[in-house]
């Protein structure tokens, strides 16, 4: 069986929401970054870790009693990067895919990654699996192990969608069950909105 690994990126600063930290704050009364890791530990994928940074203590005591494994990122004012770096090292060298995703995205589906997971398996280890809606490319991505050098040699604050477009025979979409793909808290509005009920609540 393929073994993908999970790798949620927490360390960020959180600039446009300072001084409140996104991760810490909560929708539906669950901390942002808790409900991230929650969606990845009701997937297949295994281990799932979270790479932290900024405020990494109170990170980690928002994932109490979570079965993730926390890796410490000491350069993540360095950018993205690292980040994903710090991730992709502290996989099993047997991982056969890893899907990268983003700590501020609390809106993600477990049932988008088990659609991304069944894709790869479906393909190979030089496969890139991708959610999509109405033709529009979210997250989070499903990178093979081939790809994992060239994801260790990024730099900057810049994340390995930089690779899809010297890939992009290898990108498979796969249809996303929600916008969730799309929904990520960068500023005060986006946590009000995600937190206002629906028409049918």
């Amino acid at each position: 069986m393929m073994t993908v690994a999970g790798v949620i990126l927490a360390a960020g600063r959180s600039v446009r929401m300072s001084p409140r930290n996104k991760l810490l704050e909560t929708i539906g009364g669950r901390p942002v970054i808790a409900r991230v890791a929650e969606t990845a530990l009701a997937s297949a994928a295994r281990p799932v870790v979270v790479v932290t940074g900024f405020e990494a203590e109170r990170i980690a005591e928002a994932l109490r009693g979570l079965d993730v494994a926390l890796v410490q990122n000491p350069d993540f004012a360095a950018g993205l990067s690292t980040s994903l770096r710090a991730g992709l090292a502290a996989l099993p060298a047997k991982s056969d895919g890893a899907l990268i995703l983003l700590g501020d995205m609390p809106c993600v589906e477990a049932g988008d990654l088990a659609a991304l997971i069944a894709a790869f398996a479906a393909i190979d280890r030089n496969s890139i699996c991708v959610p999509s809606r109405r033709g529009m490319w979210g997250n989070p991505i499903l990178w093979g192990a081939a790809y994992f050098p060239e994801m260790m040699r990024l730099s900057g604050d810049a994340g390995a969608k930089l690779l899809l477009e010297n890939h992009r025979e290898r990108v498979t979409e796969v249809e996303a069950v929600s916008d969730g793909i799309f929904a990520d808290v960068d500023v005060p509005s986006d946590l009000a909105r995600l937190n206002t009920p629906g028409p049918d609540a």
